[in-house]
């Protein structure tokens, strides 16, 4: 997820975020010798890392594709579902940081390009401490990798895997691409956003002929204000509900609870925002459905949002008002780095850190028990994030 770059996720639950992937490479122990009372040496078991992560190399331009050369991307090759997402992701990319630096009107994104040596990189954009923006975060990643067979098998979901002996089943290659930010306006009257769209390959494993290739989709759109105007979250879930309703008509329903659900801080008993859509796993439906589908949600990010922050960026506030959004941002950030599943992996695993934590804001709050007067506009907000709302 979220989050600031989750990418793809699997039905296990685990997540990697954006341009992280996994490796499969052996650690051997060395034998270890008993007291010499005991004439038999014994051996420890040949231990297996599961997760590790190659490095970055910066590079000095953005590349036509991060595709490897090796990808078949003509239009009747599967391959090209990998292009156009990618195409689809970069434009993405180049839309919204336009639109942001529009609204600001002085600061501009850096952007840092980067590759790896296995296949595929990622463009890592961030612009802070604007007129408008506190911060602001849109990566895309395109990355490749091998997983190991147990998240295989949990990935897996076809029938015609039942004849294949698991037990023999060596690293899976993988690959995923996806699209992720997270904005944050410096007005305590303008909400903050977060969008994440990818899309998620496995091969057939190497000693496994025949195992059929895994797909899915996963992604969503959500909305983290400090004070509610019913108006703007109606225009938003409006436009949620617009993009979902031009495919399946229970997708909105289906992906508003989903969204409340995963955005849930436990140790809160609150949710962090007032919601949007979310979804992951998705491949029961034609996969150019849902190539189409997260084409079109990604595309409504601008209309979703930007006419909210052009109606409250320049709206007075005081210091308590600005106090109260550093309070929610501090929910923000224990949600992204105790629940977030991009967010953990990547801390737990030695990826990239200025990409996994480029979701925190510059600032947050935390004040001891603090709890806002009942009735007032922060409690309105806080009451809306224990109890979810149906907006339309």
């Amino acid at each position: 997820m979220p989050s600031f770059v989750t990418i793809v996720s699997l039905p296990s639950s685990s997540s990697f975020p954006t341009n992280h992937h996994l490796w499969n490479s052996p650690i051997p122990i060395q034998p270890k010798k008993i007291p010499p009372f005991n004439t038999k040496p014994i051996k420890l078991p040949l231990l297996r890392a599961t997760l590790s992560m190659e490095k970055e190399t910066p590079e000095p331009h953005r590349p036509e594709t991060f595709l490897r050369d090796s990808d078949d991307t003509t239009a009747s090759s599967s391959s090209s579902v990998r292009a156009r997402f990618e195409k689809m992701i970069r434009e993405v990319q180049e839309s919204v940081c336009s639109a942001i630096e529009g609204v600001d009107g002085g600061a501009r994104f850096k952007e840092d390009v980067w590759s790896r040596n296995g296949g595929g990189g990622g463009i890592s954009r961030v612009l802070q401490d604007g007129d408008v923006w506190e911060k602001a975060g849109v990566n895309v990643s395109v990355v490749y990798g091998v997983m190991p067979p147990e998240a295989y098998r949990a990935a897996k979901g076809s029938a015609s895997d039942d004849a294949i002996d698991h037990n023999k089943l060596g690293p899976v290659p993988f690959f995923a691409a996806g699209i992720s930010s997270v904005l944050h306006p410096k007005n305590p009257f303008a909400p903050t956003l977060h969008f994440n769209y990818r899309y998620f390959e496995t091969d057939a494993p190497k000693d496994a002929p025949g195992a059929p290739r895994q797909w899915w989709f996963g992604g969503g759109t959500d909305l983290t204000p400090a004070y509610i105007f019913e108006d703007d979250v109606k225009h938003f879930h409006s436009i949620q509900k617009s993009a979902c309703d031009k495919f399946d008509p229970t997708f909105y329903p289906r992906f508003k609870k989903w969204c409340d659900d995963y955005f849930y801080i436990k140790h809160r008993g609150e949710r962090r925002g007032l919601g949007g859509i979310f979804f992951d796993d998705l491949n029961d439906y034609d996969q150019e459905m849902l190539l189409s589908f997260a084409t079109e949600c990604s595309n409504s990010v601008i209309p979703a949002y930007i006419p909210i922050i052009e109606k409250r960026k320049d709206l007075p506030f005081t210091d308590q008002h600005k106090a109260w959004q550093q309070l929610r941002r501090g929910r923000y950030v224990e949600f992204n780095l105790v629940y977030d599943r991009g967010t953990t992996f990547g801390l737990k695993t030695g990826g990239r850190i200025e990409s996994i934590l480029v979701s925190l804001p510059l600032t947050a709050r935390w004040e001891y028990d603090h709890k806002p007067e009942e009735g007032s506009e922060e409690w309105k907000l806080l009451d809306a994030c224990i109890n979810p709302k149906e907006w339309i």
